[in-house]
């Protein structure tokens, strides 16, 4: 087997596992390397011939299943509406305290939806202002359990622009970083993607969003209260809440507490940074990954072999 088609095969495995097909363009943005437009086309029409995937419409699968296809156009439209609703919430959010971006993750970032998503941010704070920042935005989502919209405030990914750069390298979070839509934070994202132009190396063909960013607008009120902790006060407030934040995940981690989802909670926590724990569902989801395209590469080799 070819490597075009053994690439081909390796990048719908990794969005199979989400059960969300590709266009022929989104393949080419997801590849793991160049290659010339008409040797990729033919690899990928040879592969639909072999039954090795499949093409329905515009969209091309490891499964022979239309469901995917209708499941797929039905999420993308709800998408759609979900991404102006997170432009909506990001304009109150960047009026935090210490806020210096936001952008859109998770499913949404790749303009999917379904009725249990919610709306995913990453967070970029001031240097060594993340656990000051972080603390005042989780005590106002509380409220919003009031109204039922705490599904809106997923604030779930934080880094300071102390270390801007993640610290995971792999194909799981170079797709997350080059799928990120910046709402606000233009000059702090610009940073933020030179640090991790890493994630080139897995994906070559794929263009950062920058231009989605608005520029960053202090008002008033946001440079009056960062005043107050722009001092040793403010750095021992933030060390201190990184430790009772830590403590408290901890603490939720040893009971095996779960989400609405059925996971067990988990925090990853630093001075620079607060996010999913890696080990949680990251490292699964890698060997998973890893698992399935061995499996693909082997039935493929078999079907060149008879």
């Amino acid at each position: 087997m070819s490597e075009i088609k053994k690439n081909i095969l390796s990048t719908l495995a990794y969005f199979d596992l989400f059960n969300y097909p590709l266009t022929l363009d989104e393949i080419l943005l997801y590849f793991p390397v160049k290659c010339e437009t008409g040797d990729f086309e033919y690899a990928l029409r040879s592969l639909v011939t072999e039954r090795l995937i499949y093409h329905f419409d515009k969209f091309y699968t490891l499964k022979n299943d239309y469901f995917l296809i209708e499941r797929r156009v039905k999420g993308n439209t709800k998408a759609a509406g979900m991404i102006i609703t997170a432009r909506k919430v990001s304009e109150l959010l960047i009026r935090f305290p210490y806020v210096r971006g936001i952008a859109i993750s998770g499913s949404l970032s790749k303009n999917f939806a379904d009725e249990n998503s919610d709306i995913d941010l990453f967070i970029i704070t001031a240097k060594n202002k993340l656990w000051i920042a972080r603390t005042i935005m989780h005590c106002f989502k509380k409220l919003t359990f009031l109204v039922n919209r705490q599904h809106y405030f997923c604030m779930n990914y934080y880094i300071d622009e102390q270390e801007l750069q993640i610290r995971e390298k792999n194909m799981y979070t170079a797709i997350e970083v080059a799928t990120l839509i910046p709402l606000h934070g233009d000059t702090v994202f610009e940073q933020f993607y030179l640090a991790n132009a890493w994630s080139r190396e897995y994906l070559p063909n794929k263009c950062l969003r920058l231009s989605t960013a608005k520029s960053l607008k202090k008002s008033f009120l946001k440079r009056f209260s960062e005043a107050l902790f722009n001092n040793r006060l403010g750095e021992s407030v933030d060390t201190m809440l990184m430790k009772i934040t830590a403590q408290r995940w901890l603490r939720k981690l040893q009971m095996k507490k779960q989400n609405a989802r059925g996971i067990v909670m988990c925090l990853d926590t630093g001075k620079h940074y607060a996010k999913p724990d890696p080990r949680n569902f990251q490292d699964k989801l890698i060997v998973k990954y890893q698992n399935r395209v061995s499996q693909l590469l082997e039935r493929g080799e078999s079907s060149v072999a008879h």
